[in-house]
């Protein structure tokens, strides 16, 4: 089995050049809410699914210029966290099963996240239970709150820990 080990504490900066493919791009793209820095990824597919999670994060306040279809560039440095909360996010990010991607860079940049029941794709079963374990090991603690359609997570201390996920998952 191979590993990836971070070990805290030290900044990170550098290239990737994504494949341009959806699921890859969802991943990266979700990730530029951990830094008020400006960040510029290339070689972003022009589909559906990429295009929404772009929108979310218009909608939440994250400063996006595209001078091209294939690159963005975003500044996460006044991110609404009310936005999260609300009926408008709860119905838009629901049609993108990839917008539980958001939860982990939330957790760790802001110590909370909401997120709707998970849209997108109807193939087969898709469990989110995976995600939701892992992120109570780092010390987050989670609820469903059923008036209002949202997952509420809360992590004022995550702390690092090895986790061997129970499927494979491309969201997780």
């Amino acid at each position: 089995m191979h590993s990836f080990e971070v070990n805290g504490g030290k900044k990170l900066c550098g290239e990737i050049t994504p494949q341009g493919a959806k699921n890859e791009a969802l991943q990266i793209i979700s990730a530029v809410i951990l830094t008020p820095e400006k960040v510029t990824i290339t070689n972003i597919p022009d589909i559906l699914d990429v295009n929404l999670l772009i929108e979310l994060l218009a909608e939440m306040k994250v400063k996006i210029d595209r001078p091209r279809m294939d690159v963005c560039i975003f500044q996460a440095d006044d991110v609404d966290i009310d936005y999260l909360h609300s009926e408008t996010f709860r119905k838009k990010s629901g049609r993108l099963r990839g917008s539980v991607m958001l939860a982990g860079p939330m957790l760790a940049r802001f110590r909370k996240a909401f997120i709707p029941k998970p849209g997108g794709d109807k193939i087969g079963r898709r469990r989110l239970d995976t995600h939701i374990v892992n992120f109570e090991r780092l010390g987050a603690s989670f609820n469903y709150h059923p008036e209002d359609g949202f997952f509420h997570l809360l992590a004022p201390n995550l702390k690092g820990t090895f986790l061997l996920m129970d499927e494979p998952s491309v969201t997780g």
